[in-house]
């Protein structure tokens, strides 16, 4: 076979490293963008925070402009726009404005900082988290353990009671497995552990280090005040009809009780009260909240989008650091220089281009979802990623990256963006409907349902058909599950 050179054209998706950075900070959440800022404030002299009435958007346009066009002398309008005093001190001459394929920030600023150390010593994570972490359910069962007047045996036993009980307070191994790991060492009975148990269980939070469900919950009605009313009762009904309560035969624990509907109504009233998983009120708070990337509000007739101000601090080039760059000056403080002011540019041209992606993302989603904010989740109108990437000639990719972990404050709450993202179903007259819609319309009518007589699966689509909705009794049951409600059986009640 006879080698030959062959020249072709052709195109392909390239990814430059400003285009990276781009991405990079598109899909960060509004936290994660805060850590991302901070980090480049870390590593970059030329960047600093901008004071209040300083317009960062209007020097990224600027930056975005002067990057986009070609490279050369500047021109007086130019100059006019250009962060620093004169354009010819801010003109590089290692960097291009567009970057080869593949080329790594590593190998093309080797003079940036490096990051900091992942060493023993480095810290990892916040202060104030670290410090105020909430203890352990085992922690908090130790603590009471210490204050409680114990012999060394009992001690002992309590401790690995305690080994052996989970983060929901429940015990997972029997009194007759903890007595015989423990019976090589010590000389003990069988009623010792029992006895160390029973007073492991009068520890808070109230039905910890419990064998089973129903004993949690006896141990929690004893330690309730005296004078509790219906506690007899719910004693006797917990004792001796646990499975026709857990099953819902209401009928039958009447009868054998010997109650009325209304007494039974006071005693189920009590049980509810109870805690089936006590440990999960202890232990480590992992709640996070929410930053609106996105305020929504009504204002004259018109709904207005807004970005959040306050999700990323106003960023500027540092003009005391631009002005010591000096053009045809090799050395390395100038290389250093000139290296990490283009890469400042080039962060300020990201954070606005992912400013403006998210700004025309959001407005499009209020645009097409304007009923649900006018009417409520009823209301929803399907919508797919195609749809907004088509509106703003982006690709849905970016469109993705844009929604996902961002957040739109509205005055019907704060929702994620992928919220608004919904699949349709078809209706009797031809058109579509929202699946968070018709979830609406679910949640609507099990509310409303008689609890004596609720509805089925069935019944719902039927409902759901005279309302013009064409839904199918598993598609029925799919929405049913994902809105955590359980099936009609369980959901029946007595009184």
């Amino acid at each position: 076979m006879k080698q030959s050179l062959q020249l072709k054209l052709g195109q392909q998706l390239t990814m430059t490293p400003q285009l990276q950075q781009a991405i990079k900070l598109l899909q960060l959440s509004t936290l994660d963008l805060q850590q991302e800022i901070q980090q480049a404030l870390d590593s970059n002299p030329l960047l600093e925070l901008a004071e209040d009435d300083y317009d960062a958007e209007a020097e990224a346009r600027a930056l975005a402009t002067e990057n986009s066009q070609s490279t050369g002398e500047a021109t007086p309008e130019q100059a006019e726009r250009d962060v620093a005093a004169s354009a010819d001190e801010w003109q590089t001459d290692t960097l291009p404005d567009e970057l080869p394929v593949d080329t790594q920030w590593d190998d093309l600023l080797p003079s940036s900082s490096a990051p900091a150390s992942q060493g023993e010593d480095a810290f990892d994570g916040d202060f104030d988290a670290r410090n105020n972490a909430r203890d352990s359910l085992q922690d908090q069962l130790l603590w009471q353990l210490n204050l409680t007047r114990l012999s060394d045996t009992d001690r002992i036993i309590a401790m690995a009671i305690i080994d052996a009980t989970d983060a929901n307070g429940r015990l997972q191994s029997s009194v007759e497995d903890i007595h015989e790991s423990l019976t090589p060492d010590l000389d003990i009975d069988l009623d010792e552990v029992v006895a160390v148990l029973h007073c492991l269980q009068q520890f808070e939070p109230a039905g910890v280090c419990t064998r089973d469900l129903q004993e949690c919950l006896l141990v929690q009605l004893q330690q309730l005040p005296p004078g509790t009313p219906c506690v007899e009762q719910a004693r006797l009904m917990i004792s001796r009809h646990m499975a026709q309560l857990g099953s819902g035969d209401y009928k039958q624990i009447m009868r054998r009780m010997r109650l009325s509907e209304a007494q039974l109504k006071e005693v189920l009233d009590l049980i509810r009260t109870l805690d089936p998983n006590p440990g999960q009120s202890v232990g480590e708070d992992t709640t996070e909240y929410v930053v609106p990337d996105v305020f929504v509000s009504k204002r004259n007739g018109r709904w207005v989008v807004e970005l959040n101000p306050d999700i990323a601090p106003k960023l500027r080039i540092n003009d005391s650091y631009a002005s010591l760059i000096r053009r045809a000056d090799s050395s390395a403080d100038n290389t250093f220089l000139k290296d990490n002011l283009q890469e400042a540019r080039w962060f300020l041209k990201s954070l606005h281009s992912r400013n403006e992606t998210l700004m025309k993302v959001a407005s499009k989603i209020v645009e097409h979802q304007r009923n649900f904010l006018e009417y409520g989740e009823e209301a929803m109108k399907p919508l797919v990623l195609h749809n907004i990437a088509e509106a703003i000639e982006m690709h849905e990719s970016t469109i993705s990256r844009a929604t996902t972990r961002k957040y739109m404050h509205t005055p019907r709450g704060i929702f994620e963006l992928k919220y608004f993202f919904s699949s349709h179903v078809g209706t009797t007259e031809g058109g579509e409907a929202s699946s968070t819609a018709i979830k609406a319309l679910i949640r609507k009518l099990v509310a409303a349902e008689n609890p004596r007589k609720p509805l089925s699966d069935s019944k719902i689509a039927a409902v759901l058909e005279e309302q013009g909705l064409q839904v199918a009794r598993r598609t029925v049951a799919k929405y049913r599950e994902m809105l955590m409600i359980p099936p009609s059986n369980e959901r029946k009640r007595l009184v």
